[in-house]
């Protein structure tokens, strides 16, 4: 009993909850402000989208790969979807996201031929395709900013699950959108765990030749996580567009770094086979605190970059002494 209990809470995820607790504490002895209510929506704003990218990102990693071109994707997703409402006048919601899911689940597909047919090395298609999308995007869709959204779409921004009024009379909402990447994140949670496809996926980021022996159809399984990923980069856009109200062609450039640190902080191993939605989950909320929240403490804003890296080094070792003790006591 008591080695089961050390086992628990000597996990990845325990470690960074611990993390997250002493950063909060911390935060909140210089901010007494910092815990409450308002912290809490205004956290599970910000690491809404960061969320919907971190289960792709998670997805594709587990089954052995890496995905650099989600932000390029998410973008043209977006870009490319208001863009055709509002010459075609299209007012609705459900085609903003079917179409943006569509395109990504598009280019999803080319990273997969490209990966599982063409056999070039996942980094290098991927961020090959990243570059071709946004240079595509710049070039015949448009550089320009779009703040005139169409109607039913902008409403979307200003729907909340509830609002919370503070001592001071200043009102807090939770936008309506949190629940697409809680459900994202059950249906990964889902698949991933209880499902012959969840088990393939796990295989083939352990050993795909072992996989494949198994009886795994380890090209099918690259297909579907790839275009997974392009999927929910593409739902992941549309929301960001509409929880910012404009849409831009490189708005969401260049926050690679941050979602694969996220998802490596959660305890995805960066050499795949191991990951857990939950884990990607407390990733993320780090990261989010980290990003929202080191100025309270004084750090000045340009070295957010060196302590978010700083981290990223000691949860990698951190699942890195992990997997290397489990490797020897299985050996024993």
């Amino acid at each position: 009993m008591n080695n089961k209990l050390k086992t628990i809470l000597t996990t990845n995820e325990m470690i960074v909850i611990y993390i997250i607790a002493g950063l909060s504490i911390l935060i909140g002895c210089v901010n007494s402000a910092f815990i409450g209510v308002p912290t809490l929506i205004s956290l599970s704003r910000s690491m809404l989208v960061t969320l919907i990218f971190a289960i792709a990102e998670m997805i594709v990693i587990v089954s052995g790969g890496i995905d650099v071109s989600f932000p390029a994707v998410a973008c043209i997703s977006l870009y490319a979807t208001i863009k055709t409402m509002l010459a075609l006048n299209i007012d609705s919601p459900v085609f903003a996201y079917l179409m943006a899911a569509l395109i990504g689940t598009g280019f999803g597909l080319i990273n997969a031929i490209l990966i599982a047919k063409v056999k070039i090395l996942p980094l290098i298609a991927t961020l090959g395709v990243s570059s071709a999308v946004s240079g595509w995007t710049l070039a015949f869709l448009g550089t320009k900013e779009i703040s005139n959204i169409p109607e039913k779409v902008d409403k979307l921004s200003q729907l909340f699950l509830f609002t919370y009024t503070s001592g001071n009379g200043i009102k807090y909402s939770l936008t309506i959108l949190a629940i697409i990447p809680v459900v994202i994140c059950i249906g990964a949670h889902i698949i991933l765990k209880h499902t012959m496809l969840g088990r393939g996926v796990y295989a083939i980021g352990g050993d795909s030749n072992a996989a494949r022996i198994a009886g795994f159809n380890v090209t099918k399984i690259q297909f579907i996580t790839y275009m997974t990923s392009g999927c929910l980069a593409g739902i992941g856009g549309i929301t960001y567009m509409i929880l910012m109200r404009q849409a831009s062609p490189q708005v969401l450039m260049g926050s690679e770094m941050m979602v694969i640190a996220a998802v490596v902080i959660g305890g995805t191993r960066i050499t795949g086979g191991h990951g857990s939605v939950f884990g990607t989950f407390l990733g993320v909320c780090l990261i989010t605190l980290v990003q929202n929240n080191l100025i309270m403490l004084g750090i000045p804003a340009h070295f957010q970059t060196f302590v978010v890296g700083l981290i990223i080094v000691i949860g990698t070792a951190i699942t890195s002494i992990r997997a290397k003790k489990i490797a020897n006591s299985a050996k024993i």
